[in-house]
């Protein structure tokens, strides 16, 4: 298989140019180089995908069995179009990394490949979608955007070439948002550590590097489609999860599980001051049967939280991005909501 991949130096796409050279692929990767080096071992050609003449440059060193598309989450619409436009003569299959925002009921309801997507047209630019600052509703910027670029590679390629991968949250070595890293610092210090809503709330992070083996997989298909890559629906929950930091940590800390109620009470930023903490019904709900029966295979998130300490613990350095600075909440305030958390306890022991 000889394999074109969009980005290729950090996280997802660098976990499918290593999965694909394992594999004994041929593999390109065309990117800035700005965000990390390439691994050894695969063709790099420099260049912005933005720009036409660098696009006509890329076009020339193909023909590809397939492109994985791991590096347009900035890129509006119309850009990917053109790109997949430009690509679509010299190469087989298009394999386009999406996200599961481009749903309409995403993370207020229960969602399957058949739930409704956002509107965002594939010539869309990178404004398409913006609500003005006084908005007060959902902010479906992001999905409009990743929507309309799904649009765009399907009219490129047509709708038998290209698998679209909707994950939810991925989790692994080389994670640059930095969720999982939080967390494990966080048990690392030790001591009361404030854990967010219920222990057996069921949670569906999936792997970096079992995306990359699917996306791998798709393409070399025969066929297209779309599909939801997540764990599957109540295997994981938040407290086993938060049982694995403690225990690759050395276990210096105890968990202190604190009501969504009093969470709330006190302004805890969801999904980012306690990373993975979201009271939406639907943001665990995330059907992904046709990918486990197109081959998508989760392995534990414990193997997950362990593999990601080993990286962290020998020196692992994420891509630097503004993401990571979101996430995790100020020791005083943490310790403010421990302490309201002690507080209604001994008040309905009173009671």
């Amino acid at each position: 298989m000889r394999i074109l991949i969009l980005g290729g130096t950090w996280f997802l796409g660098r976990a499918v140019a290593q999965e694909a050279l394992t594999r004994g692929w041929q593999v390109t990767t065309f990117n800035r180089g700005r965000s990390g080096p390439d691994l050894p071992g695969v063709e790099t050609i420099r260049g912005d995908r933005t720009d036409a003449a660098d696009l006509a440059r890329l076009a020339k060193a193909g023909p590809w069995d397939a492109v994985v598309d791991t590096s347009s989450a900035a890129l509006a619409p119309r850009s990917v179009l053109a790109g997949a436009h430009a690509l679509e003569s010299v190469a087989g299959r298009y394999i386009y990394v999406s996200t599961v925002n481009t749903y309409r009921g995403w993370p207020s309801e229960p969602l399957t490949e058949e739930s409704e997507l956002l509107d965002g047209p594939p010539d869309a630019d990178a404004d398409y979608g913006r609500q003005p600052k006084d908005w007060d509703g959902p902010d479906w910027h992001y999905g409009r955007q990743k929507a309309g670029a799904e649009r765009a590679v399907w009219e490129a390629f047509g709708t038998d070439r290209v698998a679209v991968l909707r994950p939810g949250v991925i989790l692994g070595p080389g994670e640059y948002v930095g969720r999982l890293p939080w967390w494990l610092r966080r048990a690392e210090r030790g001591g009361a550590i404030l854990a967010p809503g219920e222990a057996t709330k069921t949670i569906q992070p999936v792997d970096v590097r079992d995306v990359a083996i699917f996306a791998l997989d798709q393409a070399r298909a025969s066929d297209g489609g779309a599909y939801n890559v997540t764990a599957p629906i109540g295997r994981e929950t938040m407290g086993g999860f938060l049982d694995s930091c403690l225990q690759v940590t050395g276990r210096r800390g105890h968990l202190v599980w604190a009501p969504d109620d009093l969470l709330v009470e006190h302004g805890v930023k969801q999904w980012t001051e306690l990373p993975l903490w979201r009271t939406h019904p639907g943001v665990w709900n995330i059907a992904s049967e046709q990918a486990q029966a197109a081959g998508l295979v989760c392995r534990p998130l414990a193997e997950t939280v362990e593999a990601t300490w080993a990286w962290l613990h020998q020196g692992g350095i994420p891509v630097q991005h503004p993401r990571w600075n979101e996430h995790g909440i100020a020791e005083e305030k943490e310790a403010t909501i421990l302490a309201a958390v002690r507080s209604r306890r001994a008040s309905a022991f009173e009671g």
